[in-house]
């Protein structure tokens, strides 16, 4: 009896022991025992024994791993059993990467096969992952739970790109909901759908339909999706909800060792102003041996269509592989595509490299992009070449030679070239660098020159930096000017760091010209402008500088650049009125002497309000003298602002001109005048010359005001004007005259005939007449009746004279005067009552006296000036 006793307590020790002896060593037989069934290379790796707590068990940390790839990695896995089977894993890491190394094996026999078979294996259970990684799309990680039976699996996948919710029955899975998002700031993807699975789970649904509608990134464009198939054929139509033509249509057979993709169609309705749409096949082998295994061919051509017609390009991939480790994809770009007026050439030959995560596209000898046509009305494209051959496209950047040649010409500005050449070096913009140089050459027609540039540049990770430039023309011909040689380049290198928290921008230039010679003889010496830029990118910085020519100036600038209007500022220092005596040309005979010069303008410049500018000038103390004449003592202010092609003059105060004395045949002094108003006018804005006058002849003559566009004459007045000073002045030795002259001259300057109509002039005093003795002799001698009445004028008193002046804007100027007055012959005195008319052209008259040139040529230029023809009534309004 004792015995039994014995016996029974060792079978329960040995029952005790055997699980506690098994569990305790956990890590040492499970790896071993796992082996077995396990693929030959892979082994489970269970760094710390499993531990009971709380009526569950608990294993830190378990790894799977082929060779030293470790595929799958567990932590803190707790298996219980409440009411069925429970197992919580806090983390799962699955590394794709370790998946290919994975040997082939031949299926266990007995194993089951059947879905359903495999089903009726589940137990009542439910697993939950609560952190579920798959690198490299760490993305997409989130939180797994399953629900399983044997009649029923439910699945429900949340994270922050993704959400699944699933559920299979039998064979019949339904997709409840499914939404990623791919992209940023953009609404997810959805999809719902119905699938019948295969009765043994070693492929594809036999059937489904899937229903999805998404919004195209770029173009905001809602588009549905629906995915049909049954057996081994389907088809996959994309359309967008406001276009009746398919983005895309593939009809699609799936075979145990193929999938095919024939006579496929797409079309892109969003591409402004370009119509895009072509056809597709693919064929892919060994589809189910994995993606290293798979070759993959296709095809696909591109239509376009534009102004210059239609084009085809055809692009034609493999066959070849894409692989995980190495793929070997070769790729060629052939044909034309048309935009607008713009037609591109393509020859790229090309082979895909690399891992799909990280592939390479490399161009093969031969690759060859090139452009021809229109870009705009006015410039047309002869030829642009981009030389693509052992250029590098990765995932880093673009490396190797970069190249552009383009020939060019517009039809008013004349034909050009130009060059780029660089190497890059796993170059993306604000990463790698970029080296370049480039250079060209072109006529300018306009200005009948030459232009030339060349420089060099590099682009290193956020900094671009422009080393040198070197720019100009031979000359530069236009009107009356000719400009030598002027050339822009670079006094110090052009920065622009583009990093986003300190961003800088800065550089120094200068503009140098020869000297500029002007068709009167005047010239402009050589003159440079240089100027510096400091700012933050080319769209906003400001800029400082100088511009000199010899000894004028300098003149100072300043200002800035936000992206979309130009300000500034010009200081012009007092400096001697001398320094511009090479603008006068040698023939004017002019000597500039004293006075000082000095002015400030205001300006900006925007695309939508065109160039304005503000400000004044001051002319002190001026003095100019020439062989017939000297002009003494000018003031002259100019008060003005300058914009959309209008000047307007004058501003709180006009613009004022102040001359202490011209000296002439006829010395005048005391000038004023004041402008102000609008240039060009018009009868919303006028111009108002007001404020002249002018001492003369011992008298004086003024005009209250001019307006411009002008309805009534202005009215010049003369005041005392010395009858004697005037004969003096004419330098007539036939009469002389004295006493003074008072009048009005109604002065138009848009009349279609009139210069001056219904002038007047009178003598508010005595004015006496003297013929000289000689001059009336002569008369006598000749005519006795003149004689008599020349003999009443040979001395005479006159106590009241008036005359009526007309002037056309031919220069004919008629007198007709009436005189009384008393004539003083041989010691007797008779009263004498004289009607006279006198006609002369007053333009010959000015250019005898020397100093009306200018006057009539302003006349000239300003004055309605009729045909000559047009006289005594006749109707030339049809000449």
């Amino acid at each position: 009896m004792r015995g039994t006793w014995k016996a029974a307590i060792a079978l329960l020790l040995l029952l005790i022991l055997i699980p506690l002896t098994l569990l305790l060593t956990l890590t040492q037989w499970v790896p071993t025992l796992a082996g077995i069934w396990l693929p030959v290379g892979t082994r489970i790796d269970i760094a710390e024994r499993p531990h009971f707590r709380h009526g569950a068990m608990r294993l830190p940390e378990l790894r799977y791993l082929v060779g030293d790839c470790q595929i799958a990695q567990v932590k803190d896995a707790e298996l219980s059993h409440p009411s069925r089977w429970r197992l919580n894993i806090a983390a799962l890491d699955i590394n794709s990467a370790c998946l290919n190394k994975l040997p082939g094996s031949e299926p266990v026999p007995g194993a089951p096969r059947t879905l359903a078979q495999w089903q009726s294996m589940l137990p009542y259970s439910w697993l939950t992952i609560e952190q579920l990684r798959l690198s490299p799309w760490e993305k997409w990680q989130g939180r797994l739970t399953l629900s399983m039976t044997p009649k029923r699996q439910e699945l429900r996948y949340e994270g922050d790109a993704v959400t699944l919710s699933a559920r299979l029955q039998g064979q019949l899975l339904t997709v409840e909901q499914f939404e990623a998002q791919l992209l940023e700031d953009r609404p997810p993807v959805k999809l719902v759908g119905e699938f019948t699975m295969p009765l043994v789970p070693d492929g594809l649904p036999v059937s489904g339909h899937v229903e999805s509608s998404f919004l195209v990134p770029d173009v905001d464009a809602l588009v549905d999706a629906e995915l049909d198939w049954r057996e081994n054929e389907g088809q996959l139509v994309v359309m967008a909800r406001d276009n009746p033509e398919p983005i895309f249509d593939l009809p699609w057979v799936l075979t145990r060792d193929r999938l095919t993709i024939s006579d496929g169609r797409w079309s892109w309705p969003w591409q402004d102003g370009l119509s895009l749409s072509g056809r597709v096949g693919v064929k892919i082998d060994n589809w189910q041996q994995g993606l290293d295994k798979m070759l993959i061919a296709g095809r696909l051509n591109v239509l376009t269509k534009g102004a210059a017609g239609k084009g085809n390009a055809v692009l034609t991939v493999g066959p070849g592989t894409l692989s995980m480790d190495n793929s070997d994809m070769p790729l060629q770009l052939t044909g034309e595509a048309k935009h607008n007026d713009l037609v591109f050439y393509s020859i790229l030959p090309a082979k895909l490299t690399g891992s799909v995560m990280e592939p390479k596209l490399a161009f093969l000898p031969g690759a060859l992009l090139r452009s021809r046509g229109r870009v705009i009305d006015s410039l047309n494209i002869d030829d642009i070449r981009w030389p693509l051959a052992g250029v590098t496209l990765t995932r880093q950047g673009v490396d190797g030679r970069l190249q552009a040649i383009l020939r060019a010409h517009e039809q008013q500005m004349g034909d050009f070239v130009l060059h780029l050449d660089g190497q890059a070096n796993d170059f993306l913009p604000d990463q790698g660098s970029w080296r370049w140089r480039y250079w060209g050459e072109g006529r300018f027609t306009p200005m009948q020159a030459k232009w030339d540039v060349e420089g060099d540049g590099e682009w290193r990770d956020s900094a671009i930096v422009l080393n040198s430039l070197s720019t100009g023309f031979d000359k530069l011909q236009y009107g009356t000017m000719l400009v030598s040689k002027p050339r822009l380049v670079l006094e110090h290198p052009v920065h622009w760091n583009r990093d986003e928290q300190h961003p800088i921008f800065t550089g120094a230039l200068s503009l140098d010209a020869g000297e500029t010679r002007f068709t009167g003889g005047g010239y402009l010496p050589p003159s440079s402008l240089k100027f510096s830029v400091e700012g933050r990118d080319p769209t906003w910085f400001q800029f400082r500088g100088d511009l000199h020519s010899d000894k004028i100036g300098p003149i100072r600038l300043t200002g800035r650049w936000d992206g979309e209007r130009l300000r500034g500022e010009a200081w012009w220092p007092k400096q001697s009125l001398s320094v511009f005596q090479p603008l006068v040309p040698p023939d004017w005979k002019m000597n500039l002497r004293d006075g000082t010069l000095y002015a400030q303008v205001a300006f900006s410049a925007a695309a939508g309000q065109g160039f304005e500018a503000g400000g004044h000038g001051v002319l002190k103390e001026g003095s100019a003298w020439m062989p017939d004449n000297q002009i003494n003592g000018v003031d002259f202010v100019l008060p003005f602002r300058f914009g959309k092609g209008a000047w307007q003059l004058g501003g709180q105060r006009p613009v004022s001109l102040r001359i202490a004395e011209i000296v002439n045949q006829v010395t005048a002094r005391n000038l004023t005048a004041d402008l102000q108003g609008s240039y060009p006018w018009s009868e919303r804005d006028p111009l108002l010359l007001s404020n002249v006058n002018v001492d003369l002849l011992g008298g004086k003559i003024s005009m209250l005001q001019l307006r411009m566009p002008q309805h009534d004459p202005a009215l010049l007045r003369v005041q005392n004007i010395s009858s004697s000073e005037l004969v003096s002045a004419v330098n007539t030795k036939q009469f002389a005259m004295s006493g003074p002259v008072n009048g009005a001259l109604p002065l138009w300057l848009n009349n279609e005939r009139w210069i001056v109509k219904g002038g007047w002039l009178t003598n508010p005093g005595p004015m006496t007449l003297r013929i000289d003795k000689d001059t009336a002799d002569a008369v006598v001698k000749d005519n006795i009746a003149a004689g008599v009445a020349i003999n009443w004028l040979r001395y005479m008193e006159i106590s009241h004279s008036w005359t009526d002046i007309n002037l056309d804007n031919l220069g004919v100027l008629t007198l007709r005067s009436t005189l009384t007055g008393t004539s003083h012959v041989e010691g007797k005195s008779n009263t004498v009552h004289l009607n006279y008319t006198h006609e002369e052209n007053i333009f010959d008259l000015w250019r005898s006296l020397r100093f009306g040139d200018n006057l009539q040529a302003w006349l000239e230029q300003n004055a309605a000036l009729p045909d000559p023809r047009c006289r005594d009534g006749k109707d030339c309004k049809e000449q």
